[in-house]
């Protein structure tokens, strides 16, 4: 399991229905493949040995012979083979039939699993021919040749590198309390599910929806297969669903109706699983009462790793489907979280410094929908810009474009005069362009606003986002305070697309203007040709790299090496090796260095599932180390 990763598959056979020989052939070949994929669990559909539409066959002695003689064939065709099969068949226990998965691995039979819930309403009568896992006694039988004890008692399976699994057949996960509940809190990350479920209007959606759920519910991947071309079609037609979720999300998904079998092969991340249950709370708690009976598959040699699965650059950004609604909801939360600020204090003022950038026109914007909201005057914005040693004429033009097209109050206080006194008094060199000559103007601008808004009787409110946050890429008591900041949970990536949602609103020229400029402090004089020649991302890093190492690092708790492989995949055309190293490097270690910065930060809302609030999602000591962490990325 390297990086946490484990290859998973959903198989659909082509079936013949009762002609076992025929099924079992088209089972190892499917196997054969998954093999050399690298799988290591694969799924197989409901009494995919002899059909499920086998109907009042199952009554028949002969078939339930050959479904044994076909599972035998099965185990000596995986004796060398490391994949963990998991098929279905009709198995008598104790003079009674059961709808069974049985486990198998290297030419033995590892467990078996009962059906529990027997739907027996519309198209389907199962009690005619199965009884329940409810109804099982435990017992030791000889299936196939080899001693298997079986009973209802909850069953997970470990694979060789300690991944655990658990099963259900079809109908359980339709049930109130799926049996899959009980084995995700004993410690299952992955249930697989062998199904038999016949397409309807609908009912394809529907289906999607309960899997997501169910995994999202059990912070669990659910890989499901269901029967498909073959089977009777009779009253019914089975489409052949081949799916695998993980915490909710749709990994993979093969083609419904197809004529062909098919395989489809997942990456899970198993690691990612285990770190979200650690994380909640509510799942320990629910889990104290859980058991299961553990079996153990052998181990198996080591395999090449290869990332497969997809990795999105942009963790933070919305999806396509869904832009318009995440960034609706992220203004809206912005906008609610500063509409309650000002109605508590009974505040009809607000300061915000504009700057002509993107975090500055962010802020502002859901200032003035919070002022609208709330049905105050924009004239009690006071949208305050500073040209300071290193202001160019593009940002300067657009922050007094952007203020009046809004219709807020400008003002404009000019940060030169009182800087050069400042160097002045504490005798700094002007020339000298280091970090005392930029943080005495972004000190100068806070001063500014912060005494503003005491004239006005109002609040300042911050600008400064979560990737600046996180780097520490923000003057103490300079532009790291204010008394309410927007903008606290909303990474940089995202307030480009933000701006660009509000731009498509207004359909103003200004806001795309303010897209493409360069983002910049503006602290360093502009070059000859008057253009900003102090770019943050030359300086710090690309903020797509960084929000990227963010989500994963503050999100999951991977470790370098892993976020290092992600990025390796999500960045594969953008970056080369050497440039996601370097600045996985710089991200540690200013992420580390600038905690002091973060510990006392002002309110601000969260917006999304990472936040570096100290009195929320993050809590960690200011002068923690960051050698383990650096080291690593040494190692890349």
């Amino acid at each position: 399991m390297k990086y946490g990763f484990i290859k998973v598959a959903a198989a659909v056979p082509a079936v013949k229905v009762g002609d076992v020989v025929y099924n079992v052939q088209q089972i190892e070949s499917l196997i054969a493949q998954a093999e050399g994929k690298g799988v290591e669990v694969m799924v197989f559909p409901e009494l995919c040995l002899t059909g499920y539409t086998c109907q009042d066959l199952f009554r028949e002695q002969l078939l339930l012979d050959k479904a044994e003689e076909g599972l035998l064939m099965l185990l000596d065709f995986t004796r060398k083979l490391d994949v963990i099969s998991i098929v279905g068949l009709p198995v008598v226990i104790n003079g009674l039939l059961y709808n069974c998965a049985v486990v198998i691995q290297h030419g033995t039979i590892l467990g078996v699993v009962p059906k529990t819930y027997l739907p027996n309403y519309g198209e389907f009568y199962e009690k005619r021919w199965f009884a329940s896992a409810q109804d099982l006694n435990p017992a030791e039988i000889y299936l196939a040749g080899s001693p298997v004890s079986v009973s209802a008692e909850p069953i997970i399976f470990s694979t060789g590198d300690d991944v655990k699994f658990g099963i259900e057949i079809c109908e359980d996960v339709w049930a109130p309390i799926p049996p899959s509940n009980n084995l995700a809190l004993a410690g299952a990350d992955i249930i697989f599910n062998l199904s038999a479920s016949d397409e309807l209007i609908g009912k394809h959606r529907y289906l999607c929806s309960l899997l997501a759920q169910q995994s999202a519910r059990t912070i669990s991947a659910y890989v499901y297969a269901s029967s498909g071309f073959g089977e009777s079609t009779q009253d019914v037609v089975y489409g052949g669903n081949a799916m695998v979720f993980e915490d909710g999300c749709l990994l993979i998904d093969g083609e419904r109706f197809s004529l062909q079998p098919q395989i489809q092969v997942a990456q899970v991340d198993v690691e990612r699983l285990r770190m979200e249950r650690r994380q909640n709370t509510t799942f320990i708690n629910a889990q104290r009462h859980s058991s299961a009976r553990h079996i153990a598959a052998k181990p198996v040699a080591p395999r090449d790793f290869e990332l497969i699965r997809q990795v999105d650059a942009h963790p933070f950004i919305p999806k396509d489907g869904d832009m318009q609604q995440g960034c609706e909801e992220i203004l809206n939360i912005q906008v609610a979280g500063l509409a309650k600020r000002l109605y508590h204090i009974g505040a009809s003022k607000a300061v915000i410094g504009i700057s002509g950038g993107l975090d500055s026109t962010l802020a502002l914007l859901v200032t003035v929908k919070s002022f609208d909201k709330l049905g105050l005057d924009r004239k009690g914005i006071i949208g305050i810009t500073m040209p300071g040693f290193g202001t160019t004429d593009r940002t300067y033009n657009n922050a007094m474009a952007l203020m009046k097209a809004l219709g807020v109050t400008i003002r404009e206080i000019s940060i030169a005069k009182a800087v050069t006194q400042h160097f002045e008094d504490i005798g700094h060199d002007m020339q000298k362009h280091d970090v005392t000559y930029e943080n005495s103007q972004a000190r100068e601008r806070t001063q500014i606003l912060m005494d503003v808004a005491n004239q006005v009787n109002g609040i300042v409110i911050g600008t400064g986002d979560l990737s600046e946050l996180a780097l520490g890429w923000a003057t103490y008591n300079g532009d790291h305070m204010s008394m309410y900041g927007v903008n606290a949970g909303v990474p940089k990536t995202l307030i480009r697309y933000l701006v660009s949602f509000v731009a498509g609103e207004l359909a103003t020229d200004i806001l795309l203007d303010i897209i493409d400029t360069p983002i910049s402090p503006e602290l360093i004089p502009a070059d000859a040709m008057g253009n900003i020649k102090q770019k943050t991302e030359d300086l710090v890093g690309p903020y797509e790299l960084h929000d990227f190492f963010i989500y994963y690092f503050l999100r999951w708790g991977f470790s370098p090496k892993k976020i290092f492989i992600l990025a390796q995949k999500a960045f594969d055309k953008t970056y080369d090796d050497a440039t996601i190293k370097k600045w996985l490097q710089t991200f540690c270690r200013r992420f580390f260095t600038q905690q002091f910065k973060r510990s006392c930060l002002p309110d601000g809302p969260k917006v999304g599932s990472v936040s570096l609030s100290p009195r929320g999602d993050w809590r960690m000591p200011s002068d923690a180390s960051s050698a383990l962490w650096l080291k690593e990325c040494e190692e890349l």
